[in-house]
């Protein structure tokens, strides 16, 4: 399927930062058409994301980059009638609105789902919030950090320990998985478009998402489950899903799950064969009983050696484990490259971020240069019917940029 799954579908990106974008952006690596509608001048505000204080430094908009990639630029403002008209033809001919606007913007804006699905009712209206549609909060703003990383109980669950502070998020962490998820939205609407001809209204939001995230131990709560104070690393209750510091300061984690099977090959590994036969440590029982013993043995084990000489000894030999990696390591993880996670742009031998989905027999698209504002405009316009008269009376009036 050359030109991708979704050659042809039609989808109009009118939605800010990250989560709601970025679900287009995984239809445009599928082959959709994906116009971002975006206001005049400055545009989509994410575009100045990493101006912000503590961003990396990069000649690159490294978060444009990623996020608008395949798509077309129109810059068009909606708070006049004009812009409005504009988006209302549009949507006619559409398969797929995406909007992250409060709900009280979008009936003032006049691009609720009641306004637009008499225009076109095969359309797929996919809405995204921070809190839901409903009840108090529903036109409060939220962020991945607050909404999603903070409400659900993330921020306090990740922390070492209770007396440490709540951990921050990185930027766009909680945005990028509910992007899937509101991509799985879309995608079961187009499903049951095929079935039954009509289009529908789907949600998701920051809320929502984050408490899946956390949704073992928030069902535990739900469940009356009893919760201890969360121990530090030095005296985690098993000693062999811990993670530990390598000599080069570097990290790595076990994950021996299938512990009493796995116990000897790990001693042995490591250098202490006389831990396997230790009274201490002869037990998985008896292993979590002392697990602050055996944390303490393995801090000064791992500590003799750098990660990439743990790292040659623990592969392949059925022992579990992980890297706990830095952004150093990304342009080079041959992994990641060889596996498509990490892909080219088009025009161009720098990395991008593929989406985390692959069907076989069907190719993505190539990642095409993210646009400049409005970049695509007068193009738009033209392939939804506007002459060149009615193109300069748009530009005029300030509805199109």
């Amino acid at each position: 399927m050359a030109g991708g799954i979704f050659e042809g579908l039609k989808v109009l990106d009118c939605a800010s930062f990250i989560a709601a974008p970025a679900a287009a952006t995984v239809l445009s690596d599928f082959g959709a058409e994906v116009i971002k509608i975006e206001p005049p001048g400055t545009g989509d505000p994410y575009r100045l994301l990493p101006k912000l204080p503590g961003y990396p430094a990069s000649p690159h908009n490294f978060a444009w980059l990623l996020e608008g990639r395949n798509k077309r630029s129109l810059a068009l403002d909606l708070s006049k009638p004009e812009g409005r008209e504009v988006l209302y033809r549009l949507a006619a001919e559409a398969d797929v609105f995406i909007t992250n606007f409060p709900p009280g913007v979008r009936k003032r804006l006049g691009i609720t789902y009641e306004d637009i699905k008499p225009r076109n009712p095969r359309l797929i209206y996919a809405s995204f919030t921070g809190y839901g549609e409903k009840g108090a909060e529903a036109d409060k703003p939220g962020f991945d950090s607050n909404a999603y990383w903070a409400r659900s109980g993330l921020m306090d669950l990740v922390r070492a320990d209770e007396n440490t502070t709540p951990a921050r998020s990185t930027p766009g962490m909680g945005d990028h998985p509910c992007a899937m998820a509101l991509y799985g939205a879309i995608v079961t609407a187009l499903y049951k478009r095929e079935r039954s001809g009509e289009g529908s209204h789907v949600s998701s939001n920051l809320m929502a998402n984050g408490l899946w995230a956390a949704g073992v131990l928030a069902q535990a709560k739900l469940c009356g489950a009893k919760f201890e104070p969360r121990r530090p690393r030095e005296r985690a209750l098993n000693a062999v899903t811990n993670h530990y510091r390598c000599k080069d300061g570097r990290w790595l984690i076990l994950s021996l799950l299938n512990e009493e099977r796995q116990w000897p090959a790990l001693a042995r590994l490591l250098g202490r064969d006389d831990l396997i036969d230790d009274p201490r440590f002869a037990t998985k029982t008896d292993r979590h009983a002392r697990s602050i013993e055996l944390i303490a043995i393995f801090d000064q084990v791992f500590a003799t050696k750098d990660l990439a000489e743990w790292r040659q000894l623990l592969d392949g030999n059925g022992l579990v484990f992980g890297v706990v990696g830095i952004l150093d390591d990304i342009p080079g993880d041959r992994q990641m490259l060889e596996n498509d996670v990490l892909v080219p742009f088009a025009d161009d031998t720098m990395l991008t971020i593929n989406s985390p989905i692959w069907v076989d027999g069907s190719d993505k698209v190539r990642p095409r240069r993210a646009p400049d504002v409005g970049e695509h405009s007068e193009e738009i316009l033209r392939e939804a019917g506007y002459d060149e008269a009615a193109i300069q009376k748009l530009r005029a009036s300030g509805a199109v940029a």
